[in-house]
């Protein structure tokens, strides 16, 4: 069986706890690069109507590949697209001149073990226009074009 490009086994490496980490090593040597598969932009935290159906709006958009999640509080908009300079064994293409925002990442606090678990999540619009009635404790399925669809 063929390990998924995206394992780290899948090029001699195995997934290690970051505290075994030997003085020198990199903790992406073991890494399948999550922080370059996707970008997670913070939004205001929506408080009426349009909010939501913005929202709504930005996850029809995706197929699949934008969500909103919210953790500690603050709502995030999702965007599950690699980055075009990702190598195939998971590494910077344009190590030396990659952006800032990649150069000051660490990895100290980086999502390597981390399970994808968040406080809230939204995959879908109809799940947004679910929570949006309880939050604004208003009928919104009357209104909504998707529950046409969805019978």
């Amino acid at each position: 069986c063929a390990l998924p490009i995206s394992s780290p086994e899948a090029f001699g490496r195995t997934k290690i706890n970051r505290d075994n980490l030997k003085p020198g090593e990199n903790l992406c040597e073991y890494c399948t690069a999550k922080c370059c598969k996707y970008i997670a932009l913070a939004i205001d935290t929506p408080t009426d109507r349009e909010d939501f159906d913005n929202l709504r709006w930005y996850i029809m958009h995706g197929n699949g590949t934008i969500n909103v999640f919210v953790e500690d509080k603050q709502w995030y908009l999702m965007v599950h697209e690699a980055c075009r300079h990702l190598l195939p064994d998971n590494r910077c293409g344009v190590y030396e001149t990659r952006p800032k925002i990649c150069r000051e990442y660490s990895t100290n606090s980086c999502e390597y073990a981390d399970d994808w678990v968040y406080e809230q999540i939204f995959e879908t619009p109809e799940q947004i226009w679910e929570y949006a009635e309880i939050a604004l404790g208003e009928d919104l399925i009357q209104d909504n074009p998707l529950a046409i669809v969805a019978v």
